[in-house]
């Protein structure tokens, strides 16, 4: 039975729908909903140094974006949001075996470097490399 739910969130519409995906099943299964947001710091340093006020934008965006996921959660469905920074799909999977996650729900494709990370090219890696199942919503 799925008891732990990794929603990877970045934003996007794709992002969106896993979310609502992930409170259908967490009640039927009764389970905890784990929001993970990603910020692609990898990409953004490509040979430049981060100054505080991007470091800063990003995680603002995070937050939003993850505050929002966590009001879409109707009372009674336990749940907690997490800001993670790194190559998207390295941090999903570490996260998904630190916090022994039963299921991922992630969307198929996410906005892209400038407003958030979660690339089809990261679904895929997830689908291929996840020790749990992968529910990927279009």
């Amino acid at each position: 039975m799925m008891k732990n739910i990794l929603v990877p969130v970045d934003g996007s519409e794709g992002s969106d729908r896993a979310v609502a995906e992930a409170i259908a099943m967490a009640e039927i299964c009764e389970a905890r909903l784990n929001f993970l947001y990603v910020a692609n710091i990898n990409q953004l340093a490509i040979n430049a140094c981060l100054s505080d006020a991007i470091l800063e934008a990003v995680t603002k965006a995070g937050n939003v974006i993850l505050d929002r996921a966590m009001e879409m959660v109707p009372s009674g469905i336990e749940k907690e949001a997490y800001s993670e920074t790194g190559s998207p799909a390295v941090v999903i999977l570490d996260f998904a075996s630190s916090n022994d996650i039963d299921l991922i729900i992630m969307g198929s494709r996410g906005l892209g470097i400038v407003k958030g990370v979660l690339l089809g090219s990261v679904s895929q890696y997830i689908v291929e490399q996840a020790k749990c199942p992968v529910l990927v919503v279009k």
